[in-house]
């Protein structure tokens, strides 16, 4: 069975960081994508960043450019999603998925992704 574990959300001021993992089981992590998407309310889900297998290919949407990374730890079986200098419109459920496979590229859309986390609130104020 495969789950995935979100954590280190909160509230934070704006200008803040915060850093988000994403903790996997039941699958093969070293050969699997992983992706943060985020959802405010009102609006849809939408992608954030991906890193594919090997940890190679980092795409991120142009909004968290220069201000979010994401990373792997593959013999933790974690990813990461560092988040710096966040804004108001930051504010949302984040979620991490994972897309099992050898890929150059991870996917950079919700479809692409086979499993999901459950979500977490990340929540910055101005």
């Amino acid at each position: 069975q495969v789950q995935l574990v979100e954590s280190g959300a909160g509230l934070v001021q704006a200008g803040g960081s915060l850093r988000l993992s994403c903790a996997a089981s039941g699958l093969a992590f070293r050969t699997t994508n992983m992706g943060w998407f985020r959802q405010a309310p009102g609006k849809e889900r939408e992608f954030v960043a991906a890193i594919n297998w090997s940890g190679t290919n980092t795409p991120a949407a142009d909004s968290v450019k220069g201000r979010f990374t994401i990373s792997r730890d593959n013999a933790k079986n974690t990813s990461y999603l560092q988040m710096n200098t966040l804004k108001p419109e930051d504010t949302a459920v984040y979620y991490c998925a994972a897309k099992p496979g050898v890929m150059t590229r991870p996917p950079q859309i919700a479809a692409g992704y086979a499993y999901w986390g459950q979500g977490t609130q990340v929540t910055v104020s101005s």
